[in-house]
């Protein structure tokens, strides 16, 4: 079966080594521009351009890729009957793509549910308990055509964005592969609509979502810390104004720990009311091992792993032993 992928992130490229290890191997991948990107803002091209050429697929990166020249230069490429695989594009996918060619999306999500731009980060972040892949038709909604394929994946109490995303990258190319199989030995796809009931959308991780907000509880600060480790990063905001990295954290069960705690007394403020810890008071407890707390409106959060600014990630006890809290 002539297929044509579009797809941009990392999660994206791993789908595209899946289908193309299958039979159904794209005849042209269709990706995002380069853009500029990191401190330097040198060009860089998306993942999957880099995947792309090291599998010697056909590539074209379009400005604007619902240009009718983009879907003749599929016809040309692909045929009348391709199939456009497109996951984590990026950009919406309009006319006259949609109508011209059958457009499979693979969606991390099981909708209705987390409909939009950040599924795998949202789920977490909620506390859901499982998660899956959805291979829909593409339609003119967000995320809301119909779904011919699920998978299911469990959402563990120590999975980070890079865990989830790492099994659901092999559930989806699998999933995605056996409906073209099936496809190909004549079994088509049935789509069924979406319920009406159920829909949440995921919307785009923005850097407001990256604060660690000690209005919070703890356990909602804890979830945030794995919804966005490793590729985008938590952080929290010190008394100066600095902000500081925050890779690894957990629920501290004992807020006070064993020995003294710098900076702050036990009579210091009622916020964090489990273990008297002011809100938003980042504090060290003990000696060896020292321990970093953060006070949140509901517990406090103890910071395994943090990265100063300007510096590189280390644990909190060599963090405790460099920066005054």
């Amino acid at each position: 079966m002539r297929t044509v992928f579009l797809g941009t992130s990392d999660f994206a490229a791993a789908v595209l080594e899946r289908l193309a290890a299958s039979d159904h191997r794209p005849a042209l991948v269709l990706t995002r521009p380069d853009r500029p990107r990191g401190r330097g803002r040198r060009l860089s091209s998306p993942p999957v351009a880099h995947t792309a050429r090291e599998l010697e697929i056909a590539l074209q990166q379009p400005e604007r890729v619902n240009d009718p020249a983009v879907c003749e230069l599929v016809r040309d490429t692909a045929g009348d009957e391709a199939v456009l695989v497109v996951c984590a594009f990026g950009a919406l996918v309009k006319e006259p793509l949609l109508s011209t060619f059958v457009p499979l999306n693979v969606h991390p999500s099981l909708l209705p549910r987390w409909r939009g731009a950040a599924p795998v980060e949202r789920a977490i972040m909620a506390g859901d308990a499982r998660t899956g892949v959805s291979i829909m038709r593409l339609t003119a909604g967000l995320d809301s055509g119909p779904v011919c394929a699920t998978g299911q994946e469990e959402i563990r109490p120590h999975d980070t964005y890079g865990s989830v995303a790492e099994r659901l990258q092999r559930l989806g190319g699998d999933l995605l592969v056996g409906v073209l199989d099936r496809w190909q030995q004549g079994q088509p796809p049935r789509f069924e609509e979406q319920p009406e009931e159920g829909v949440t959308y995921a919307e785009k991780i923005i850097a407001e979502d990256r604060l660690l907000d000690p209005a919070r509880p703890a356990i909602e600060l804890e979830r945030r810390v794995r919804a966005l480790h490793p590729h985008i990063g938590a952080r929290l905001t010190r008394a100066d104004g600095s902000l500081v990295g925050v890779l690894r954290a957990r629920v501290a069960q004992d807020a006070w720990g064993t020995g003294s705690v710098v900076g702050v007394g036990r009579e210091a403020g009622t916020g964090g009311e489990a273990g008297g810890l002011p809100t938003g008071a980042l504090v060290g407890v003990g000696e060896r091992p020292a321990r970093l707390l953060y006070g949140t409106s509901e517990g406090a959060l103890e910071l395994l792993e943090v990265q100063p600014p300007g510096g590189r990630p280390m644990d909190a006890g060599a963090y405790l032993r460099g920066h005054a809290v």
